[in-house]
């Protein structure tokens, strides 16, 4: 039987292409409409927005062929977008129409109590768990989901569309379709190949069932399931790798003190012999990134970020060195990659143009997952903030979310902070102060500073706070927050939680605390604390001070929900 798998042209692929080969399948690509015939097993990944894929489907000439295909009666495994295809439409853009098995609409998650899209490790129940057709989802494992739209589990108010429901997700007090089966049909909301053994086990029990040619029974009447107190959706512990070339061109992991990256050394003064001074030594460097990815994952992070942090002194899709990095990486690594570094409007030392959707899309074609977008955030926030809030559309954020969707796109803030007088300060972040508390470290008691956003990395300040970087940020289409700390960075204080506290309580989308682990202590309290979705780290990661497990079992002791 030939397995197939259709890329739709938006998003990566290439992830489930690797997971695939790890279990041992060969498969082909869908390349024309004629290949529909040839397949007799196929698979749709992909991630994105809804009119994105419909649209590129259509100029392919491939969305007939596929609903033929699906009409035919043989296997189909829709992940993802492949899986909100097959619904009727969905609000992301209404004017659009799905295929229409389906008939329900996906909505918008209610982002009022929670953040939004919905992103991280969650279960997923299965509606019979002893059915044959379970296809290797467990409601004790937990799956990656990255998604702002869902289809409602409503079996009074859409028995219909409920029929369809294989097992179902809570997500705050929503309950959702997250695998739906029906005949030879299998979808899944959350992606298998991002969810590490669980979802490798997901994949191979569907390729076995569908090679033994086994079809569920057609399923039983569907009934309520209410939101239970606690929804299983976990906190998020990311390991971070700042990836730099070092003075011999050899790209390595490194990792600064307040963003710098070298090693520092004493030398004697020309003047005096007994006179040293600190001067800058080699790169630091702590591991080669494909090593220390695999080995990561390994070790149960649930995510992963490679930033390219000299991007800026060349064309990124010339940075042939990067991209093998990340296509070996994801060869190797079955959770989320995030991928950071040049991802802007750019042009080759030729002169040719690069969109921020083209190089974006590079990344993603070789294993990526999200892209993360630093500096060109903080102008694009300045261009719309110049022009009282007026969006035109060219920003990185915004094309980029546009194919492929706001939860492909973090932006990274690099913010420092501005110590002001508090009794006579009248500027204007006045309502953005933050006050020393009384048991803050030394140097910040009795003291108020608001955050000022740098650019750079970290070199050069401008004139936008981080909660108004954070909230353009989101206006321009940014699913999700990595907030790092430019004097924490480095330090083992802990986390920044005023900073923290001070951006999610201005956005609703998610949030990542970065800069001043270091214990795993501070892990525990920056969840408790400030409720951040996700925690990353570096340094103790790379130097083995802290262990991910460590890290880990801590949280759960402190009764925090951990993958």
């Amino acid at each position: 039987m030939a397995l197939f798998l259709l890329d739709h042209g938006a998003g990566n692929v290439q992830s489930l292409a690797n997971s695939i080969r790890k279990l041992g399948y060969d498969f082909s690509w869908i390349s024309s409409p004629d290949d529909f015939h040839k397949a007799s097993i196929l698979v749709f990944p992909g991630q994105g927005a809804f009119h994105t894929a419909i649209e590129c489907l259509t100029e392919r000439g491939l969305l007939d062929p596929l609903y033929d295909y699906i009409q035919s009666g043989k296997p189909y495994f829709g992940i993802c977008i492949g899986m909100q295809v097959l619904f009727a439409s969905s609000a992301e853009s209404p004017s659009t129409l799905g295929l229409g098995l389906i008939p329900c609409q996906m909505e918008r998650f209610n982002d009022t109590t929670k953040p939004v899209p919905h992103m991280g490790w969650n279960t997923a129940e299965p509606i019979d768990p002893d059915a044959l057709s379970s296809e290797g989802v467990s409601s004790s494992d937990h799956y990656y989901f990255v998604h702002s739209y869902r289809a409602k589990y409503d079996p009074e108010g859409n028995p219909e569309a409920a029929m369809w429901a294989h097992s179902t997700t809570q997500y705050g007090q929503e309950v959702f379709m997250s695998t739906v089966r029906k005949g030879n049909v299998f979808g899944a909301q959350f992606h298998p190949e991002k969810s590490s053994v669980s979802g490798l086990t997901v994949i191979d029990a569907w390729i076995k069932q569908s090679l033994a040619g086994r079809t569920p029974a057609e399923p039983s009447p569907r009934i309520p399931r209410l939101p239970k107190p606690q929804h299983g959706f976990t906190r998020r512990i990311i390991a971070c790798m700042d990836v730099r070339a070092n003075d011999e061109g050899d790209l390595i992991v490194t990792k600064g003190d307040q963003y710098d990256v070298r090693e520092k050394s004493l030398t004697s003064t020309p003047l005096s012999s007994t006179t040293a001074v600190k001067t800058a030594g080699a790169v630091r460097n702590l591991g080669k990134p494909v090593a220390l990815a695999a080995r990561y994952f390994e070790s149960g992070a649930d995510e992963l970020c490679l930033l390219n942090i000299t991007s800026f002194r060349h064309s990124p899709l010339q940075d042939q060195p990067m991209l093998a990095v990340v296509r070996a990486a994801a060869e190797r690594v079955f959770v989320p990659l995030t991928i950071g570094g040049g991802i802007k409007d750019t042009v080759d030392p030729d002169g040719t143009k690069r969109s921020a959707v083209e190089v974006a899309g590079a990344y993603f074609r070789v294993g990526a997952d999200k892209v993360s977008i630093g500096s060109e955030a903080v102008y694009a926030v300045e261009k719309v903030r110049a022009a009282d809030g007026r969006l035109d559309g060219s920003s990185a954020i915004e094309t980029i979310s546009k194919v492929y969707g706001s939860q492909a796109v973090v932006v990274s803030i690099d913010p420092k902070r501005v110590y002001v007088d508090p009794a006579t300060y009248d500027g204007p972040y006045k309502d953005e102060l933050v006050h020393g508390r009384l048991d803050a470290p030394k140097n910040e008691r009795g003291k108020a500073w608001w955050y000022q956003c740098t650019v750079s990395g970290g070199r050069e300040t401008r004139p936008v706070s981080v909660v108004q970087l954070a909230q353009g940020a989101q206006t321009l289409g940014a699913g999700e927050i990595l907030l790092n700390s430019i004097d924490r960075d480095g330090t083992g204080l802990g986390f920044d939680h005023d900073l923290i506290g001070l951006v999610k309580r201005a956005v609703t989308i998610p949030v990542v605390a970065s800069s001043g682990a270091g214990t795993k202590e501070h892990f525990v309290s920056v969840f408790n604390e400030t409720g951040v979705e996700a925690a990353l780290a570096a340094g103790i990661f790379h130097r083995e001070e802290v262990g991910i497990q460590e890290v880990k079992l801590a949280s759960r002791q402190a009764g925090i929900n951990i993958r």
